[in-house]
């Protein structure tokens, strides 16, 4: 198993992830969003008509965090960095991402979850943070 395998197994179960994205004036923008990481990349699902959308598309730097723990010795995460490609639902290369949020978030969403979700949510996309830059941190190993 490589490194960033053992990182998707870690945090699959972590609800959300935070994301950063760049501003049209160059402020930054931090967001949290549910998120499945698959090995082709991180989607991290939002709406189309949302400002972390909006700047994705104009600036696609973004870094995202994903982490657990509460107490110092429970501590862990990683950051992932790079360019984010804006994906909608209707695009084929997103069935597998959509068949691992659906199947990742079925429980937040039983019985009628997910037509409150898509009523609620008419634009929801995805932004896809391929291999990029990533870090991580776990303080349960550490000594």
């Amino acid at each position: 198993m490589d490194a960033t395998e053992g990182l998707r197994k870690t945090f699959r179960d972590v609800p959300a992830c935070r994301i950063a994205t760049v501003q049209p004036d160059g402020a930054p923008h931090v967001a949290t969003r549910w998120f499945v990481w698959l090995e082709e990349g991180l989607y991290v699902a939002t709406r189309q008509d949302d400002v972390t959308w909006k700047n994705a598309t104009t600036e696609p730097r973004v870094s995202a965090v994903i982490d657990r723990g509460r107490e110092w010795v429970d501590l862990a995460g990683v950051r992932l960095s790079g360019l984010a490609a804006p994906i909608t639902v209707e695009h084929p290369d997103l069935r597998g991402a959509m068949t691992a949020f659906h199947e990742k978030y079925r429980t937040f969403l039983a019985d009628d979850g997910f037509e409150r979700l898509t009523a609620s949510v008419p634009a929801l996309a995805f932004l896809r943070l391929g291999s990029g830059d990533i870090d991580s941190w776990d303080h349960r190993t550490s000594p």
